[in-house]
């Protein structure tokens, strides 16, 4: 088979001139594409030419058609000579030649190599070590008898009768379920699985692909777009508003279409409890948890992702500033190595203190009354929120406040009842209050003399007297918690286990989800009875601490009462600072020289007590660092050592972040707010130590060079839009200690979770990089020696983020190592620690939490991958939250007790604490690094930190401002403990 150039005259020609080959026959050559060269060796084989029949043609080309009437690819007619006719029969004896170009590449291009994804390692083995201990989580088994059913996910488009789309929240559930009931025979009466905004599922498929439907719904409304009506339907503030924007908001017939979008195989479900996990197991699992919001959406709870709150006073707790703890619960579907389960929890969320607006302000300014409100704060509290008018009981969405009172804002006011010159009604301007009080004849106590409501636009308000609005009841607060209203949180929401396990079981009751359609027609049925899980307590570990003494811990925790310190600091140069604290200063530091002593802290008088003048107690927190730092410096014969800093306020004092930032980065120059034990952390000693780090003894870590990496990004708190992401990764020194640590600290791109400076290449010979700068200093205090293996934990990411760490932090940590080193090779092994999930565990007929060790690797833990929970601490407050620990990554090849007993171990290292924490301290580690130079941002210039940073401009985007570099005296030192 040939195929003439004419065949292929209709591409463009630059196409034709790249892809052409040629195929000799007989002597003849003749230019070919490569595809048609493909199908040409294999018409032309030996073997197959007999197949041919006689008198073949190829099917690209005839012998009377002529290239020169065939427009190209371009419309334009193609101006080449056509090629010698074909030959009418191809001998089936001829095999082909190809023909090689006249001057072939000297460097043909090799093919690139695809680069092979990681993903988590596979469980090579399950742990044994510890006393075997009973146990209850709070996993509820779930039975699928349909595995042989798909799920079948439909696409939803909705919009207003005039074709504009519907976007107002909550609207959609209710279009849909009257799509539901009034057509249902056209939907052969299927139930529906429906987020609420864009994707429908059902079990088997409805009768068509495309299904197209027109719904009225007798009264809507959207808490979204209901800004603009008016309180009463009529005669209100701005009714010609009101009339011209009735049917946007007010909108009752609705076009739905339906589309068919995929196929979800509910046999997909098995093949995840198997370990076969596909993008159809996730799917599938997503449609039970919509299943489970939009049972809890039919009850009017509020739903926040997978948890869901009632609205019941009695689940509500006043935690101060108008903020209420709505306690409510977390439902989701898992897959373990047990089976199917429904993991449910205790779950809270803040909202906003509900009742009369006024109540709520007075509440959240600390006020007693409405005439001692901000009102400038208010209009930025209430924007957004959602009220309820009296009297007539309507929902709209705060857009404002009026900037007159009521008594004096005036509006526009049609009288119908008299015409001008030109017939039209006329207009007069009347005030909210008179209108309020004199045409609608409701009487209005204190209104008067405050601001009005707007629910209007800002060119077309619509106003409201404070005392007729109320907000509605379960509406997010979204602002960071107070640390007065996180301490309230905590002591009013904590739950003992039993009590835990009671309110969950009741729970299950409640929801009922036995009757729901869609999970019958799945064929799903949940157990009512807490999962049976085995777990293993492992003994403490032996600490070792001054003396060379040895002692073991009891409980989770233990003491330095009559022992020293493993190595102690020692403190000659120092000073008190005192920002206008009142305390007995002098007395203070006798006693703290008594209890380092005591300790094996030898502690010398200090050189002054520094006390802040009084005319500067009033000044911005700058100023007052630096006008302390200009008495420091006149009283001090030279730079101290240390300086003890005593603030006014024990926590979250404005001053720490400038003091924090004047001592670390300008002068290098520790510095503590108290506590003896903390302050030998911070001049380089250390409390206590593993006695297995002395011997040396740790499984695989003493063997060979080792560094442990903690690594965490802090966000700041919710409201800091302007504030950059802070990444901090801590790492091991002093190899084989595992106890002492350094921390590097670098900001990123706001929200971004994932690390981008770990490698940053700024030359051929120069890395930036977080990585390097940990790397060269395990080196020189590690005896020169380059760490063989890394151990890398991750904290603050989801198992959505898992690969991303293993293909984009990992490559940079690798990237890194090679630019040092080509020839390096470290192996790693990389864990994923996870706080924020609801397994809990109790013990069955204990009224107390799972003691410290316990440690579960089976039942509810995944079908495949490698993962544990630990629970290292004991828990005195609430009920225990265990650790989740993901191992991504072992090219060291631990066992699972080896590697159980490292993370163990490595949660009793803690120098700011004589317990056991709850998640490894290199990760505690991190995130005091990350939160104490997240300080110094806070108080930065406002042209570094302004809301323009890190958004576009004119010229691209802002470069993110940089932290201050630590001096070197301190930058190797445990500053953040």
């Amino acid at each position: 088979m040939y195929v003439p150039s004419g065949a292929i005259a209709s591409r463009p020609r630059e196409c034709r001139e790249r892809n052409r080959e040629y195929i000799a026959v007989r002597g003849t050559t003749y230019p070919v594409s490569s595809r048609d060269l493909a199908a040409t060796w294999k018409l032309c084989d030996p073997r197959r030419a007999h197949g041919s029949p006689p008198g073949f043609s190829p099917p690209f080309a005839s012998s009377d058609m002529d290239s020169s009437d065939e427009p190209n690819g371009n419309g334009e007619h193609n101006d080449l000579p056509p090629p010698p006719p074909p030959p009418a029969i191809i001998p089936p004896d001829i095999v082909p030649e190809r023909v090689e170009p006249e001057n072939p590449p000297e460097n043909p291009p090799q093919p690139v190599k695809k680069k092979v994804s990681r993903v988590p390692i596979a469980r090579r083995g399950l742990g044994s070590k510890g006393q075997k201990i009973p146990l209850l989580t709070n996993h509820f088994k779930v039975n699928v008898t349909n595995l042989d059913g798909q799920f079948f996910h439909y696409s939803v488009s909705l919009s207003y009768e005039d074709g504009r789309p519907v976007d107002g929240k909550g609207i959609g559930r209710k279009v849909i379920d009257k799509v539901q009931g009034t057509y249902s025979g056209e939907l052969a009466g299927k139930d529906f699985a429906y987020d609420g905004e864009k994707s429908l599922f059902t079990v088997g498929p409805l009768p068509r692909n495309k299904l197209e439907f027109t719904v009225v719904l007798e009264d809507v409304t959207s808490s979204r777009n209901n800004g603009n009506a008016s309180p009463d339907g009529h005669g209100s503030p701005n009714e010609s508003d009101r009339k011209r924007l009735r049917r946007p908001y007010q909108s009752k017939t609705f076009k739905v279409e339906i589309s068919f979008a995929a196929k979800i195989p509910m046999q997909a479900i098995a093949h995840a409890l198997r370990g076969q996990e596909s993008e159809n197991s996730q799917e599938a699992l997503r449609v039970l948890d919509i299943v489970l919001r939009q049972h809890a959406s039919k009850q009017g709870c509020l739903l926040v992702r997978q948890s869901f709150f009632h609205n019941d006073p009695r689940n509500f707790t006043d935690v101060g500033g108008g903020v209420l703890g709505c306690r409510g619960f977390h439902s989701s579907f898992r897959t373990s190595q047990g089976g199917l389960s429904l993991n449910i929890d205790v779950s809270t969320t803040m909202i906003i203190q509900p009742g009369p607006v006024a109540d709520f302000l007075i509440a959240n300014q600390k006020v007693n009354d409405p005439y001692s409100v901000d009102w400038a704060k208010a209009k930025r509290t209430l924007k957004n929120l959602r009220i309820k008018a009296s009297p007539t009981n309507m929902e709209y969405k705060i857009t404002g406040l009026s900037e007159k009172i009521c008594r004096d804002q005036l509006f526009s006011l049609k009288q119908k009842s008299r015409k001008d010159a030109d017939g039209e009604a006329e207009t007069i301007e009347v005030t909210v209050y008179d209108y309020f009080v004199n045409h609608r004849h409701i009487q209005l106590r204190y209104s008067g003399d405050f601001p009005c409501i707007n629910v209007g636009k800002p060119k077309r308000p619509t106003y409201i007297p404070l005392e007729l609005c109320s907000l509605v009841s379960l509406q997010r607060y979204t602002k960071a918690l107070t640390n007065l209203q996180r301490a309230s949180l905590v002591e009013k929401s904590r739950q003992k286990p039993q009590e835990r396990m009671r309110v969950l079981s009741d729970a299950l009751k409640l929801n009922k989800y036995d009757a729901e359609p869609m999970l019958r027609s799945c064929g799903v049925s949940i157990s009512t009875q807490f999962t049976q899980v085995e777990g293993r307590v492992l003994p403490a570990p032996r600490l070792k601490v001054g003396n060379g003494e040895d002692f073991f811990p009891r409980n989770g925790r233990w003491n330095f009462n009559n022992k020293k310190l493993v190595e102690p600091s020692k403190i000659e140069r120092w000073a008190v600072v005192n920002f206008s604290a009142r305390c007995d200063v002098r007395g203070l530091v006798s006693n703290l020289i008594k209890c380092g002593d005591m300790k094996g802290i030898h502690i010398d008088q200090p050189f002054e007590v520094i006390e802040e003048s009084h005319q500067f107690r009033r000044a911005p927190p700058v100023v007052r660092v630096e006008k302390m730092f200009e008495e420091i410096q006149s009283k001090l014969p030279g730079a101290p050592q240390f300086l003890l800093c005593l603030l006014p306020e024990r926590k979250n004092s404005d001053l720490y972040g400038p003091w924090k930032k004047k001592n670390l980065a300008e002068f290098g120059i520790v510095t503590q707010c108290i506590a003896p034990v903390r302050i030998n952390d911070h001049l380089g000693g250390l409390n206590s130590v593993l006695a297995v780090e002395h011997s040396p003894s740790i499984p695989l870590v003493s063997k060979l060079p080792t560094i442990i990496l903690g690594m965490d990004v802090s966000h700041g708190s919710p409201g800091q839009s302007d504030i950059p992401s802070i990444a901090a990764v801590v790492s091991s020194r002093q190899w084989p200690l595992i106890s002492r640590y350094r921390a590097s600290v670098r900001t990123q791109s706001r929200k971004v979770e994932m690390i981008d400076n770990l490698f940053k290449k700024v030359s051929d010979t120069v890395d930036e990089g977080i990585i390097r700068e940990l790397l060269l200093d395990f080196y020189v205090s590690s005896g020169k020696r380059k760490p063989d293996q890394i151990i890398i934990f991750r904290d603050g990411v989801s198992e959505s983020q898992f690969n991303q760490v293993l293909n984009i932090e990992l490559d940079q940590i690798i990237e890194a190592c090679k630019f040092l080193d080509e020839k390096w090779s470290p192996k790693f092994v990389v864990i994923v620690a996870q706080k924020n999930h609801h397994t809990k565990f109790f013990q069955s007929g204990s009224p107390d939490n799972v003691p410290p060790g316990t440690i579960i690797d089976n039942k509810v833990c995944h079908p495949r991958n490698h993962d544990f929970y630990l629970c290292a601490h004991a828990g005195m407050i609430g009920t225990t939250r265990p650790t989740h620990y993901h191992v991504l990554m072992d090219e060291v090849g631990f066992s699972a007790d080896d590697l159980q007993e490292l993370v163990h171990s490595l949660s009793y290292v803690y120098q700011r604490s004589t317990t056991a924490i709850s998640v490894v301290a290199p990760i505690c580690y991190a995130h005091l690094a990350a939160s104490q130079m997240g300080q110094f941002m806070k108080f930065d210039d406002a042209s570094e930190t302004s809301s323009s940073q890190g958004g576009l401009t004119s010229a691209g985007p802002v470069a993110v401002p940089q932290l201050p570099r630590l001096q070197e005296k301190v930058c190797n030192s445990m500053f953040f403990c």
